[in-house]
């Protein structure tokens, strides 16, 4: 259920599965999918009603004028009046395999929505991920703004005191606007990624998008990866598209049976009952009951000759048949690369994670002590530089190989069972 208030003056933050139910009800894209479920149901409709009979109701009325008729009755009107019947007895198992067909059509286009909402759901994730990762990354870049704009006013201090030059204050002054812009950059890809999220979510110019925090512990980043075979596995039983692709292939043995039919013969019954009056015949009554008629026939088709459309329609629903397997066939080559690439993914930012760990704690060490000795104005400018760098430029690897790892994780969480745990 959605808890966010759609305002420009809104507070409460969003969490995963809100972006994920609003989008459920919100995206465009997928109302015009669930669009194209009821047309196919519309369709399977009517191909059920092809069993029922026709029957239909005609009159025609006519006047007829004869100027050069020698008598008075040189203007006649005429009336005919019919009810007629038709059903189709056999048609070469066309109808029953055509309905076949549109069932399975409804079901294929329904699993094609829930694929159309999965890709919008893992591009929801992504980019949920993302802006997280953005999120504290301007943290670090204002940290390390706040740390170099303290150290460029106390080497201020220290050139006023003579025991600094005015090219080693510059060099700390511009260290600190370097910093301060490398805030702005991060707020600006902050502010992309909300614009991303808020595009997805069909959101409008006006309304807030705050996310929930997601805490990840170390353990949460370096916990091992279940059996690789294993989620290839779930992968091929729960992807949507993979379901969609085998129904096609089933699906066009029907288009194959359906092209033969047109070249089998065909039984129709039509009936009908009808009369009919005309001003120069008499009485109308007695026209009518004279005029009455009732008619019955059985109508055989058998196709000799057609231009060799039932040769072409098989050949090209055997094609059909090829492609719906070739389909098949890349999906599942698909998902396997997927798989194998999320886990190459995951154990490289682990990897990354457990060595920038240490990288961070022996740069935040150096850090401490370069900057007690600047304090005391017994270290080189460059040396400072050089110690401040390095810190933030380990902690912002650390933080993307974190997030980079989690990223990873939720998607292999999302291939196995095609939904994802996230506060």
């Amino acid at each position: 259920m959605i808890t966010v208030f759609l305002t420009g003056h809104a507070q409460q933050k969003w969490s995963y599965g809100d972006c994920v139910e609003y989008a459920r009800k919100h995206n465009i894209s997928l109302q015009q999918s669930r669009l194209a479920v009821e047309n196919s149901r519309l369709a399977l409709e009517e191909a059920k009603a092809q069993y029922e009979p026709t029957l239909s109701a005609s009159t025609t009325h006519g006047l007829t004028n004869a100027p050069w008729k020698s008598d008075d009755d040189n203007t006649s009107y005429a009336a005919n009046v019919g009810l007629n019947a038709g059903w189709t007895i056999w048609n070469g198992g066309e109808r029953s395999n055509t309905i076949r067909r549109k069932e399975l059509q409804t079901k294929i286009d329904a699993f094609s929505e829930n694929s159309l909402m999965n890709t919008l759901e893992q591009n929801i994730l992504n980019l949920y991920v993302n802006i997280l990762y953005a999120k504290e990354s301007i943290d670090i870049s204002r940290e390390a703004a706040e740390v170099s704009a303290a150290q460029a006013k106390r080497a201020r201090q220290l050139m006023e005191g003579g025991t600094m030059s005015k090219v080693d204050y510059a060099q700390l002054a511009a260290l600190a606007e370097q910093d301060r812009y490398g805030v702005v950059s991060a707020e600006a890809a902050y502010n992309t990624q909300r614009m991303e999220l808020k595009r997805l979510l069909e959101l409008k110019l006006d309304d807030d998008l705050a996310l929930k925090e997601v805490e990840w512990s170390s353990e949460d980043v370096l916990m091992p990866l279940p059996d690789k075979n294993e989620s290839y596995e779930l992968a091929l039983t729960v992807d949507d598209l993979l379901h969609a692709d085998k129904l096609q292939l089933e699906a066009s043995a029907y288009d194959e049976k359906i092209a033969k039919a047109s070249g089998l013969p065909s039984l129709s019954l039509n009936a009908g009952v009808g009369t009919s009056y005309s001003s120069l015949g008499g009485g109308v009554g007695s026209q009518l009951k004279r005029s009455f008629n009732e008619n019955v026939g059985l109508t055989v088709n058998v196709p000799i000759l057609n231009q060799r459309r039932t040769k072409v329609a098989v050949a090209q629903a055997k094609i059909q048949q090829l492609n719906a397997s070739l389909d098949v066939q890349s999906r599942e080559n698909e998902l396997s690369q997927a798989v194998e690439s999320v886990y190459v993914d995951i154990l490289s930012a682990q990897s990354r994670y457990e060595a920038g760990v240490a990288q961070v704690e022996s740069a935040r060490l150096s850090d401490e002590l370069v900057s007690a000795r600047f304090e005391l104005g017994r270290v080189e400018p460059v040396e400072l530089l050089t110690a401040h760098n390095n810190l933030t430029k380990a902690r912002r690897e650390l933080l993307q190989a974190k997030y980079m790892a989690m990223l990873g994780k939720k998607q292999l969480e999302f291939l196995r069972t095609n939904t994802v745990d996230m506060p």
